[in-house]
């Protein structure tokens, strides 16, 4: 009751305007009233701005709870807050779930994308598996009593990124994977008709889905949970949304690629028969159907004229996307990419990798390439190796702040120097002594 009862005493003194004047968006802002004694008055010191960020989420205003998780993501982007994890993880944790089950729809969405942040930043282990229990029901129960599509994106964008670094056991991913698919094709009675979800939605649910698709031991499925996900995903490439038929596209090549298609057949009906374990002949007859027609279904995507889609860069987009899913079906070659990392090349050969490294970019946006030059969590996922630079660690904000010559650290240092000259001309007369100001 007291550690309550002392943050909100705190943070009653930070309003909006305040907590945006401390943001990293705005380095030099935050320090326009500071007094310069010295130097160490302008080295901020970046935990103590999180836990004034973290005193501001259990202000009252949804305006001030709104900045203070922006200002904490921007941190979040910026560093890697290994200290911070280590002691306040789980009160940060706590306070964004609350922002999920009361917050505004911008409010859920900031709250979201810190809990991925925390996620990521804590890394895989006994944290990130507190994280990942802790939220799943809260994000379950989310999903399931909104209809606002920009809160089911930010939820399901969080749920696949703590999913990916806590979930350990095939178990974790799969339960993740079925919250997920059931927004996209829910399994009703026969007297309930399903609200139809929007394209977006759709096409994030199964780029989540794929992206978890691909930490899972295909042996350690069960092929009960998705007997009938290659004949949806199959009707999904038959949809006017570009971005839906490119969703599905990598998902079935993520499949393909895996060689465990009768794990997502399961026990789908062929002529009127049970296709099961024991009816080989009859299963790989159903298999072959399937792939056959989604090929086909795909070399049409990658020669489509246009007339579904919006923009010619998105047709483009869409083709070669296309050329490569077949170029894999048909002679096993997987696309291999490369990504620019600072100076640094990331390079991915499989599906598998790419939509890994696609769905982290995206989620981590300006936050990419500093996490991976100094995220331990990364380097593992990607088997990426960084060069080690002077100073790496300092992101181009900090670099501005702290080392450029109009940085406001080397204007408290002048401030301070002709602060000591001008004591030393007071006590020696007015001659300047130049062994007061040698620092």
């Amino acid at each position: 009751m007291g550690r309550r009862n002392s943050q909100k005493k705190n943070s009653a003194m930070l309003d909006s305007d305040d907590l945006a004047s401390l943001s990293l968006a705005s380095p030099t802002k935050r320090f326009d009233n500071v007094i310069y004694s010295g130097v160490e008055d302008v080295l901020v010191d970046r935990e103590s701005l999180l836990d004034q960020y973290l005193d501001a989420l259990y202000e009252k205003r949804g305006s001030t709870r709104e900045n203070a998780l922006a200002s904490t993501i921007e941190v979040f982007n910026n560093s890697i807050q290994h200290e911070f994890i280590e002691h306040k993880f789980a009160t940060l944790l706590h306070q964004c779930l609350n922002s999920i089950k009361k917050g505004s729809p911008k409010e859920v969405a900031l709250a979201c994308h810190a809990i991925g942040l925390l996620s990521l930043t804590a890394g895989s282990g006994e944290k990130a598996r507190e994280i990942l229990e802790e939220s799943v029901s809260p994000i379950s129960e989310a999903l399931k009593s909104t209809f606002e599509t920009s809160i089911i994106l930010s939820l399901l964008a969080c749920l696949a990124v703590i999913t990916f670094v806590g979930g350990e056991e095939t178990e974790h991913a799969e339960k993740s994977m079925q919250i997920m698919w059931q927004i996209a094709h829910p399994k009703l009675g026969s007297n309930v008709v399903a609200a139809k979800p929007p394209a977006s939605v759709i096409s994030t649910v199964v780029t989540a889905w794929s992206f978890l698709l691909t930490t899972v031991d295909e042996r350690a499925l069960n092929p009960r949970s998705w007997q009938d996900s290659l004949s949806f995903l199959s009707t999904l490439l038959d949809k006017n949304d570009r971005s839906v038929r490119i969703a599905a596209g990598e998902a079935l090549a993520l499949i393909f690629e895996m060689g465990s298609l009768e794990k997502f057949c399961g026990e789908s009906k062929v002529s009127g028969h049970t296709c099961i374990e024991g009816d080989g002949s009859r299963k790989t007859m159903y298999i072959n159907g399937l792939k056959t027609k989604a090929n086909n279904q795909m070399k049409d995507l990658s020669a489509e004229a246009g007339g579904r889609g919006s923009t010619k860069k998105d047709l483009i987009n869409q083709r070669n996307k296309f050329h490569d899913i077949v170029d894999f079906l048909e002679n096993g070659h997987a696309p291999e990419t490369s990504t620019k990392i600072g100076r640094e090349l990331l390079h991915t050969s499989s599906w598998s990798q790419m939509i890994q490294l696609n769905f982290l970019k995206h989620f981590l946006a300006g936050g990419f390439v500093k996490h991976m030059h100094e995220n331990p969590f990364l380097h593992d996922v990607f088997d990426f190796t960084p060069e080690i630079k002077l100073d790496h660690h300092m992101s181009a904000v900090e670099k501005r702040m702290y080392k450029s010559p109009n940085s406001v650290l080397n204007k408290a240092r002048a401030q301070l120097l002709n602060k000591q000259r001008t004591i030393s001309m007071e006590k020696h007369g007015g001659y300047y002594a130049v062994g007061l100001v040698d620092a």
